[in-house]
């Protein structure tokens, strides 16, 4: 029996400065920074998380602050773009507010849906699709109208080295439904209301290396601990090896690199972000779980202020 993920719980990119990547996704996107931890595999390095007002599965965009690093390039074996989802009266609105930040803005039709194409402040592919969509964001941001803002993730782009393959894992095993097509791009989507379409490139890119300004992977959503532990065992059944699952306080997740290089993750919906601080506190503190607690000196010394 297939499996079906409801669409994409979160999205974790490559940047640069931490301070600048706050500044562009709460100040100009009026996103909310709902945690603030680290790398829990490299705890020298931060993990910051942004979306709606509770840091609902498929509101979430996560970052990796690498301030030193190099650029990466925009190649097969990642996701090529990343889009949010507004109202279907909200596009002017937002093009109006890039272009008064100083946002290169260019706007296309795709799949039939207005969509504005952009880059945040380290050169990471973006863009605000204008959308039928149920979902709302009470997360008040200066100058952004609540009716306007950013419900969440649309979904994402997808570079794959195989793409027959990928659209094979999508379709077949994840229950994904191919939807559209065009000459360039095939529309999968899922059962959710957010982060439920995935657009895959039907002939292959460059090669991509990871670096500021590329996406680290994308996460999928699974209901919960027990379902999570039957889509470990389904991928492991169907050739798709993962790790062993990881406990990341907000959710658990499992890794997978499918046949076009791509690297995946399987993040259940539970236990969320109020674990560890209140709702109307979210973000304001570094939070560290339990095992890193003893190092907290050591770590907040080397993290850079983002104040």
């Amino acid at each position: 029996m297939m499996k079906k993920t409801v669409g994409i719980h979160h999205i974790s990119a490559i940047v640069g400065s931490p301070k600048e990547t706050v500044a562009f996704y709460s100040e100009v996107l009026g996103l909310r920074l709902i945690k603030k931890t680290v790398n829990f595999d490299d705890p020298r390095t931060y993990h910051l998380y942004f979306g709606n007002e509770e840091g609902t599965p498929g509101t979430i965009m996560t970052f990796f602050p690498w301030p030193k690093a190099y650029s990466g390039t925009v190649g097969t074996g990642q996701v090529g773009r990343t889009m949010f989802v507004v109202s279907e009266d909200a596009l002017d609105f937002w093009s109006e507010r890039l272009r008064s930040f100083n946002i290169k803005v260019e706007q296309t039709s795709l799949f039939g849906e207005e969509t504005l194409f952009f880059q945040d402040s380290h050169g990471l592919n973006l863009a605000i699709a204008a959308r039928s969509v149920s979902a709302e964001n009470t997360w008040l941001s200066e100058g952004i109208p609540e009716e306007k803002s950013i419900k969440g993730i649309a979904g994402a782009s997808l570079l794959s080295e195989q793409p027959d393959k990928t659209a094979a894992l999508l379709e077949h095993y994840m229950g994904f439904e191919r939807v559209e097509e065009t000459e360039n791009y095939i529309r999968f989507k899922a059962e959710g209301t957010l982060g439920n379409t995935i657009d895959l490139k039907k002939s292959e890119s460059l090669s991509g290396s990871f670096g500021v300004g590329t996406v680290h992977h994308i996460a999928f959503r699974a209901q919960d601990f027990s379902d999570h532990l039957e889509w470990q065992d389904y991928l492991m059944d169907n050739g798709y090896p993962t790790t062993e699952v990881k406990d990341r306080q907000y959710f658990k997740a499992i890794y997978f690199k499918e046949p076009g290089g791509i690297i995946m993750e399987i993040a259940t919906d539970t236990p969320g972000f109020t674990v560890d601080e209140p709702l109307e506190h979210l973000g304001e503190t570094l939070l560290l779980p339990e095992w890193l607690e003893s190092k907290r000196a050591l770590i907040e010394a080397h993290l850079p202020s983002l104040s």
